[in-house]
Formats: C-alpha cells, structure tokens, sequence
C-alpha cells in the first residue's frame, strides 16, 4: 500500500469524511485490521480564509506548496488537496512536490465518464464556479459544465463560507440549493457536481433532484485505486 499525504483543515470537517472514507475503502478492499497510510496536515483554515477574502492566491500558493513539501518529507508518496477551491493553488504545489498530485478534478471526470454523463452542474464557491480552474478543466475532458447565474454563484458561495465550512446545515439552506439544482437540471445538466467538499453533508447524493457526483467519494476514490495500485516493474538492467 502506498502512503497518501492529505493537504486538510480545509474545512477540517469535510477532512474527516476524506480520512473515514478512506480507511473504510481499504478495510473493504483488504479486511482483517488493515487501514490506510496516510498523513494528514490539517491546516488552520482561518489563515486560509483571510488570504481567499483577500485575493491573496499567491500567499495561498506559497502556504498550500510548504504543506505539501512537508508531507513529502514526511514519507507521502503523493499528495491530495482535501478540497475543492484549493485546487486553485494545485499547479503551486505541482511544482514544489516531486511526487504526483491526485487532482480531484480529474476524478470528478473519470466518474462523469464512467456514469455516462456529458454535462454537468457545478456547484461550489464563487471562484469554483466562475474563475475557470475548474471548469475549464473538465471541459477539457469532454464534459460540459453549467453554472448558476453570478448573483446565485455568491448566494451559493455565502451559504458555504457562512454555514457549510462552520457544521451549520439547515433545512433552508438544503431547499435552496435543492432548487439550485432543479434550475441547472432545466438547463440541461444531466448531473451535479457537489463541488465543494462540504455540500455533500448538506445535500446527500441519494436526495438530489439529479444525479449528483459527491466530489468526496469520486476523490477519495482515486485516492484509494492509486493508494493500492502495485508498483510498476521495474525495467531488467
């Protein structure tokens, strides 16, 4: 089993959903008392917070790459960002890590394929939906994406940063993007992406108005085939 180092903390409580559906899969997989290796550094998300409030993605960079640098020097033989928005700083830590980056939005893809699916709602934060990191990733993957007009892009960010991120979900907030997602279904979405790590615990896939990829799962997923994905040969000397 190779090692995982998980860049978390962002928010902590979408961490621990990574960290149990994790060891869960490898229990499954391998049964008896075995459980995943992983590193986890669980950042202080406060920090990371004023420097997205602030514009600062070059202090987020910077703040992302060290965590990463010191996972690998821990012993993690790749890394994954524990969030969706923080992918954002993805090519920051690329470059300062010299193990692979699990991206989840390539994960996001993989399943979208594997189902079927052509196009897909995305619904995260406002830079999620609107900045082109992510959209424009999986549109170059074949998947088309739609998102909610920019005064519901806030309405939707808002609702995370003041609730989701915190452990608040309510009934309100779970009817809304319920509707959010019966608009983007009009539109002719024939999916959902639950593009940020904590709509998942707001709105279950199994209660969504349509099919609906949990980025959590679909990540985790990845994390796990690669976790348990044998060696490579090496080549006879």
């Amino acid at each position: 089993m190779r090692r995982i180092g998980l860049l978390g903390g962002m928010s902590w409580h979408s961490s621990i959903e990574y960290y149990t559906k994790i060891n869960a899969a490898v229990a499954k997989q391998l049964g008896g008392h075995h459980s995943a290796q992983i590193l986890l550094d669980s950042t202080d998300f406060a920090d990371i917070r004023a420097m997205q409030v602030a514009e600062d993605w070059a202090g987020n960079d910077a703040a992302l790459a060290a965590t990463g640098q010191r996972l690998v020097e821990g012993g993690a033989e790749a890394v994954a960002i524990a969030t969706n928005l923080m992918h954002k700083c993805a090519p920051a830590v690329e470059t300062a890590v010299d193990v692979p980056l699990i991206h989840i939005v390539d994960s996001i893809a993989t399943t979208a394929k594997r189902r079927g699916y052509s196009t897909l709602a995305v619904l995260g934060t406002k830079w999620t939906m609107l900045d082109g990191f992510y959209t424009e990733r999986l549109e170059a993957q074949g998947i088309r994406t739609l998102v909610p007009d920019e005064e519901t892009c806030l309405e939707v960010d808002q609702i995370i940063f003041d609730e989701l991120t915190q452990g608040v979900f309510t009934d309100a907030s779970r009817a809304r993007y319920v509707e959010i997602m019966n608009d983007l279904k009009a539109r002719g979405a024939d999916a959902v992406a639950l593009s940020c790590t904590e709509i998942g615990l707001l709105v279950p896939p199994e209660t969504a108005p349509l099919p609906a990829i949990d980025s959590v799962d679909a990540h985790v997923a990845a994390i796990v085939e690669w976790m348990m994905a044998e060696e490579p040969a090496l080549a006879a000397v």
